[in-house]
């Protein structure tokens, strides 16, 4: 058997929000920071790698045409 939930008010719901945005732990800056130059890093080794994987596709692709 189906259980109905109990629809939630407007205001209750915002209560709700609140308390579960009390809950939540934001990363210290030094946190941030480090997460973001990792992403730079992963980003930059990410785009060389498709970059010379392109030039050796477009010179083998180039070389069949020849």
């Amino acid at each position: 058997m189906a259980q109905t939930k109990k629809k939630t008010g407007f205001f209750e719901f915002f209560r709700q929000v609140k308390a579960e945005g009390k809950k939540t732990t934001w990363p210290t800056r030094k946190e941030t920071t480090l997460s973001t130059i990792m992403v730079f890093v992963m980003v930059t080794i990410a785009a060389i790698f498709l970059f010379v994987t392109d030039q050796i596709v477009a010179s083998v692709i180039r070389w069949l045409l020849g």
